[in-house]
């Protein structure tokens, strides 16, 4: 077994450090006593919680950010899957260039796609808020429906589908009883890694949203700018509970690694 280099591990280690220290910081946070964010926390409490799940503005745009996410992943599956099955299965002219296509929201700045957006959606097409954001966040999702559900595609053998199609069976029932099994995982990782990202996604939104609908990280973002109480910090950790459990469950359901691995083939 080849052993890692001191110097990766130090450097690896000190990656770990800057990434979780700060979040332990915020969830300390959230349960003090006091009235203002300081470390470390004065007493133990649960208020905190207790207001952040009461506080309306907070309320409001966790349904608004649900309502977003949910919607705007499902776009995203509904192009990214069958783009997924024209790029790796299909006889499709230039294909390093249309999954380059798909991949570009990677490469792009987000302030700079929602200002695109802005400008072209809302200013020149005169569209609302909400279909703009909505066509942001299905643009950003795109590159990790198409690369997560391909990686489960290539762990797949196309023999199989072959076998399906020469004993007869039609397209359809091909794609339904053989391609979706194998896409199955790959489509639930690929769900739920969208979702999250939309959920958390901070820079499209703040160009985007109007008045009436805000969603959930601009909202905290916006509060914790004009007031200092703990109550973003329980907001956090409540979301980043939330996080970390869907991300278990998911990896004991259907393993991320495996998933993931097929990516670099």
């Amino acid at each position: 077994m080849k052993r890692s280099s001191p110097i990766a591990v130090t450097l690896a280690f000190l990656g770990y450090v800057v990434m979780i220290v700060p979040i332990l910081f915020v969830v300390a946070t959230a349960f003090t006593d006091g009235d203002a964010l300081t470390f470390p926390p004065e007493g133990v409490s649960l208020r905190w919680f207790e207001a952040a799940i009461s506080y309306e503005p907070f309320t409001r745009a966790l349904v608004s950010s649900l309502q977003l996410a949910l919607i705007s992943t499902v776009l995203a599956l509904g192009i990214g899957i069958p783009a997924t099955l024209a790029i790796m299965r299909g006889r499709l002219p230039g294909k390093s260039v249309v999954e380059g296509l798909f991949l570009s929201p990677l490469i792009l700045p987000e302030l700079v796609v929602g200002l695109a957006l802005f400008q072209q959606f809302m200013i020149h097409l005169e569209m609302d808020n909400f279909r703009t954001l909505l066509i942001g966040h299905t643009a950003i999702l795109l590159p990790y429906t198409v690369r997560v559900t391909g990686a489960s595609l290539a762990l797949a053998d196309p023999a199989l589908e072959d076998a399906a199609r020469g004993l007869g069976a039609s397209a359809w029932r091909s794609f339904w009883t053989v391609t979706l099994p194998v896409l199955r995982p790959g489509i639930i990782s690929a769900a739920l890694l969208s979702f999250v990202t939309s959920f958390n996604n901070v820079p499209i939104s703040l160009l985007l949203q109007s008045r009436d609908f805000r969603t959930l990280p601009v909202t905290m973002l916006d509060y914790v700018q004009q007031n200092y109480t703990p109550i973003v910090a329980a907001m956090s950790t409540l979301l980043l509970a939330g996080t970390v459990v869907l991300a278990f469950a998911a990896e004991r359901i259907l393993g991320f690694a495996r998933i993931f691995g097929g990516i670099n083939r």
